[in-house]
């Protein structure tokens, strides 16, 4: 079967000569090509966002992942909540159980400190106090050597007063001769006192004048002359009447010194002992030189410093340089009474005793 040729694209013939078929026909025309919108960019947002949207399809709500739908998948996710919360209260007592141990030890530490500062500064003011009330009195010394206050003389009142008496007798003539004397030792029945010389002087020979003692405007009594050491103008007297109290004597360290202030009293006075107050002039073995005045009824008194101390007796008669000096006087020192007239043990009047009976 013979097919007929078909026209290549060199001619409209075919290969035997004759034309193809629908050769001779007229191609159509063209159609017209539809109008396309022309293609605008894609932004790197706008593909996120569709990405996100493709991927919330595909993916299923949280939801739906994290919430169980078993009661065994609740059950589980009970029990871990329940561990959690137990470690994080473990966890959590811990650590404030350890902050409560350590503020405990910190106060525990700051108490101790405080304590040892406390009582370090405590120290430090008492010293400092100790220091300032010793710097002020050796400021006030020299107005101490000065003149006595009231306070001072209030005191030597208080401390010598109930230990001092006001003697009262008569001299080989007849006449009136006083002094004073204080109490050297006492025992539940007997005082002795220590007096001048020179005012019993006349009791010292039988028959002799009685001996009468008091103090202030108090009762009187009678008193014995027991002993007595002329050269140094020191008698020696009992009265029968025990438990009165005694003096105080100075002590020999630290010495007297030149310029300290001294007192000397006599027993009668209306509030007490009547004090005049001088100074030291000159210490020696021999006696104190002083400028206190000694009227006649302060001889056998005690001569005292601004403590109440006994230094020394007062005396009008005690010379031992050989001569009388006016406006200035020896006291007899304490110690000089234990040579006869006392019993000094060590040689100290504080624990002496009565003499051996002249």
């Amino acid at each position: 079967m013979a097919y007929p040729d078909v026209a290549g694209p060199e001619s409209p013939e075919g290969p035997s000569g004759r034309r193809a078929w629908g050769a001779d026909r007229p191609a159509p025309p063209p159609e017209a090509a539809e109008p396309q919108e022309p293609e605008l960019p894609v932004s790197w947002l706008e593909m996120r966002r569709a990405k996100q949207a493709q991927w919330k399809k595909e993916s299923p709500e949280w939801r739906e992942r994290l919430v169980p739908k078993t009661v065994l998948g609740i059950s589980a996710i009970i029990l871990a909540f329940a561990v959690g919360s137990a470690f994080s209260g473990v966890a959590l007592y811990a650590y404030y159980q350890n902050r409560l141990d350590e503020d405990a030890q910190f106060n525990k530490d700051f108490a101790a400190q405080f304590g040892e500062q406390f009582d370090n500064a405590k120290k430090t003011l008492d010293a400092d106090a100790t220091n300032a009330r010793a710097a002020i009195q050796s400021e006030l010394e020299p107005l101490r050597k000065i003149a006595a206050s009231g306070e001072t003389l209030a005191n030597l009142q208080k401390v010598v007063g109930p230990s001092t008496f006001f003697v009262q007798t008569q001299d080989e003539a007849g006449v009136a001769s006083v002094g004073s004397a204080f109490v050297v030792a006492s025992d539940t029945r007997q005082t002795y006192l220590l007096a001048s010389f020179t005012t019993v002087k006349a009791s010292t020979r039988a028959p002799g004048p009685p001996i009468n003692v008091r103090q202030g405007n108090g009762p009187t009594a009678k008193a014995t002359l027991w002993t007595w050491q002329e050269d140094k103008d020191l008698a020696l007297l009992i009265i029968d009447r025990g438990g009165l109290p005694k003096v105080t004597f100075a002590p020999a360290s630290p010495p007297l010194k030149l310029g300290e202030r001294v007192f000397a009293l006599q027993g009668l006075g209306g509030s007490g002992p009547a004090p005049t107050q001088g100074f030291v002039s000159d210490v020696s073995a021999a006696g104190i030189l002083h400028d206190a005045a000694v009227g006649q009824g302060f001889q056998g008194g005690p001569l005292v410093n601004s403590e109440g101390k006994v230094l020394g007796i007062a005396s009008r008669a005690y010379a031992p340089l050989g001569f009388q000096s006016d406006g200035v006087y020896f006291a007899i020192p304490s110690r000089t009474a234990c040579e006869r007239v006392l019993k000094c043990p060590n040689s100290d009047p504080a624990g002496a005793s009565a003499g051996t009976k002249a």
